[in-house]
């Protein structure tokens, strides 16, 4: 296992009903601002309970916030919390909603001349303070309230970038499975592919004997199997709600990937998918999983065969038809969700091939993943293999 540093002051407020704790979780005299989404929350209830426990706050909304969120959309937010005064952030929503609130949060008080360069510069500058966030959970599946990332899109550029910092970790993040009773079989079914494949970002790299995290990885990838059918199947049933809930939070609040390498291939290639074509975030991830399992089969061996052993019970065969099993039942257990697997199943051709592969080299980005080998040309290989 390598050395590793684990900080994570994220409380947590987990179970029905606990939405009503908000009023002692938020300084008394706070001007806040409470950030959501396309308004979904004024229609299943969580509004009326969030604006009941706020009773006797200065509260000022900004909703609208986009899937993917937007630079421009949050840039009037952080316009809001300027001419306001704002000194706490309260996000409600997914992890959208979160994402876009973390980055307000930062770019309020943000002493450069560009706010975007939180993202663009993301490796050369810092967040060295931002304004107190803190969420209730509508839609399990990024890991937001439990983290420092963050992920906005640029719509004037199509540019998906992101940033992480210590300083937009929420203070507190409420999570109440009953939230997952009301949310479309589709958001369900890409929360679902998004827990997988956060895990699977950090678990199928190569071995460094850290079985602890190994068997944490195969313990949340075993439960999102099995509990996210069920939540499918019953939106009602609380105890695969919460199950489902609390992997998903689990699956990137950074104890699975400490002292181990971890990919995020399958997440750059699957941001540009996202950005060029607005697919689901959670969609363009299953789309390019696939393709990374096949085109790195070789460097990942030693862990797609234990993934497979442990995850799949997937242990007869040659080495290669073991390989290509797993591969299979990944990609069955996607498309079990409804999912579409290849780019053509939205609409795609080769010519997003060279797009890509331009919009990687212009930022000046050759390879990436856990051992830096996944070159331009392997991505490549990777989309065509994914065509149909």
């Amino acid at each position: 296992m390598r050395n590793f540093e684990f900080y994570n002051p994220v409380r947590i407020i987990f179970g029905k009903g606990r939405i009503a704790k908000l009023s002692g979780l938020i300084p008394q005299n706070a001007n806040i601002l409470l950030t959501y989404g396309g308004g979904s929350i004024k229609r299943n209830g969580i509004y009326d309970q969030v604006i009941a426990a706020l009773k006797g706050f200065n509260v000022i909304e900004f909703g609208g916030i986009e899937a993917n969120p937007h630079y421009e959309t949050l840039m009037k937010g952080v316009e809001q919390i300027k001419a306001h005064k704002i000194d706490f952030l309260l996000a409600v929503g997914g992890g959208s909603v979160l994402d876009g609130t973390k980055f307000m949060a930062a770019a309020a008080l943000w002493e450069g001349s560009d706010p975007w360069e939180i993202l663009s510069r993301r490796n050369e500058v810092s967040v060295s303070v931002a304004i107190p966030v803190g969420t209730v959970l509508t839609l399990p599946a990024t890991g937001s309230e439990m983290n420092g990332g963050a992920v906005v899109t640029r719509w004037e550029t199509k540019d998906k970038l992101a940033f992480s910092s210590e300083k937009v970790m929420p203070l507190f993040s409420i999570l109440d499975p009953e939230v997952v009773f009301s949310l479309p079989q589709r958001q369900v079914a890409n929360g679902i592919a998004d827990a997988f494949i956060h895990t699977m970002e950090q678990y199928l790299t190569y071995p460094v004997n850290a079985p602890v995290q190994d068997k944490f990885a195969e313990s949340l990838l075993t439960t999102l199997i099995d509990e996210g059918p069920k939540v499918l199947a019953n939106r009602t049933d609380y105890d695969a709600a919460a199950n489902f809930m609390w992997a998903a939070t689990m699956a990137l609040n950074g104890i699975i990937g400490v002292g181990v390498p971890q990919d995020w291939a399958s997440h750059m290639i699957g941001h540009e998918l996202t950005a060029l074509h607005g697919i689901d975030h959670g969609r363009t991830l299953c789309i390019i999983l696939p393709g990374v399992m096949r085109v790195k089969r070789t460097n990942k061996e030693a862990k797609i065969l234990q993934y497979g052993e442990r995850v799949w019970k997937i242990t007869e065969g040659t080495t290669a038809e073991k390989i290509d099993a797993i591969i299979a039942k990944t990609v069955d257990f996607f498309e079990s969700l409804g999912i579409g697997t290849k780019l053509s199943d939205y609409g795609i051709g080769a010519e997003i091939i060279p797009t890509i592969i331009g919009r990687f080299e212009n930022r000046g980005i050759k390879a990436f993943g856990e051992r830096g080998d996944v070159t331009l040309e392997e991505i490549a290989k990777i989309l065509e293999l994914q065509l149909k």
